[in-house]
């Protein structure tokens, strides 16, 4: 491209004037955040879903089948982190989730979530532990999600720390054709929220209700496997797989009921007819953003707050299982006014997003040889 001062294409020289400083400015713009690449950190891993991030650089990472691995900074792969309970892996069910405590520079703790068998089949728990060495110490169970049940199916689930300390666990439905996720006897497609050691938080919606389950936030959820806070306003946004179409991206409010299966864009598998109403109706509350009439199958999710990527701070960055790619969703307010397709790794399902201490985003490719990359700018 020629330089500022060879430009000859202008026959009004006014006009050539007023614009030369425009095209300068553009001839001098660094790359846009919109030309990244992925770099692989770390391979061989089998089925990751999960990566958290220690403060000397190392990662940690759930492998579904059961195995949590420390990653080191040179990519290599750890042996199994010993001293984990018994996880009831198959299906979509397994070790999931990995996250630190706000304060683990003080207290060393490790939460993750799990399949957990039982009278019953199983459910999705939650248990803490600290790291030492290779192995976890000191493990705890914090919560078990009631009642357990016979399926490999929707066992969600994200752990998300709020800006006041508690926890959320959100949690998939168990593939209920019943309408479990709609009662709050039951902790099947609901949001919990619950005090670090498992305790139940005195401003919980529900604590004062007759019969429902005091650690329930929200309800009417159906297979949650994304949540992140909203930096700012510091509120839980989370997606959910649909059945046929009908994925939803909701910003998650205590109390709230979000629909489901009385509510719902998705449709019955292969005969395509109507679950439910599609809303807007009083005491529902609607998505953000819905994808119809095909799912994206939306995974880990994080709202970007470093500086990383120009001209993406405050988006939303979302892995999808059946899109095959991370996606890109520009915000006004609450109101998604753009979504992007970015390329991932030889078209993977991307089951996790994060964003590291060093600002850049992270991503998990789930496959038996999954990798941890890194999105570079």
């Amino acid at each position: 491209m020629p330089g500022c001062g060879t430009i000859r294409a202008f026959h009004d020289r006014t006009t050539m004037i007023r614009l030369l400083p425009l095209l300068c400015s553009l001839l001098l713009l660094p790359a846009h955040a919109a030309d990244p690449k992925l770099v692989s950190v770390a391979r061989g891993l089998a089925n990751p879903w999960a990566v958290a991030f220690l403060p000397d650089g190392r990662f940690l990472v759930t492998e579904r089948a059961g195995r949590m691995r420390i990653v080191e900074r040179d990519g290599r792969l750890g042996e199994p982190v010993a001293g984990l309970p018994p996880v009831d892996a198959g299906g979509q069910c397994g070790l999931l989730d990995v996250v630190l405590d706000p304060k683990y520079a003080d207290n060393g703790w490790v939460y993750w979530s799990y399949a957990e068998a039982g009278e019953g089949g199983n459910s999705t728990a939650v248990a803490r532990g600290k790291l030492q060495g290779n192995r976890m110490v000191e493990v705890q169970k914090i919560f078990t999600q009631q009642p357990k049940v016979a399926s490999q199916l929707h066992c969600g689930s994200r752990l998300v720390f709020g800006s006041d300390g508690r926890l959320f666990i959100a949690l998939g439905d168990r593939f209920s054709r019943k309408d479990d996720a709609q009662k709050l006897d039951n902790h099947l497609g609901k949001i919990v929220r619950i005090e670090p050691d498992g305790k139940v938080p005195a401003d919980n919606p529900f604590v004062a209700t007759a019969g429902a389950r005091p650690e329930i936030w929200s309800l009417g959820h159906r297979n949650i496997q994304g949540a992140a806070l909203q930096p700012g306003t510091g509120e839980l946004w989370a997606t959910e797989h649909g059945p046929q179409g009908g994925d939803e991206l909701n910003r998650v409010q205590a109390g709230r009921n979000y629909g489901w299966p009385v509510l719902t864009y998705g449709r019955n598998y292969g005969i395509g007819t109507r679950i439910g109403e599609e809303g807007p109706k009083p005491g529902f509350e609607q998505p953000l953003k819905v994808w119809m009439p095909v799912s994206v199958a939306p995974s880990g999710m994080v709202f970007l707050s470093s500086e990383r990527y120009p001209g993406w701070k405050g988006n939303v960055f979302l892995g999808t299982l059946r899109g095959q790619s991370l996606l890109r969703l520009e915000l006004d307010g609450t109101k998604v006014v753009k979504e992007e397709a970015l390329p991932s790794a030889g078209n993977a399902r991307i089951r996790d997003v994060r964003q590291g201490p060093d600002g850049f985003l992270y991503l998990l490719t789930d496959s038996a040889d999954g990798q941890l990359l890194r999105l570079q700018p």
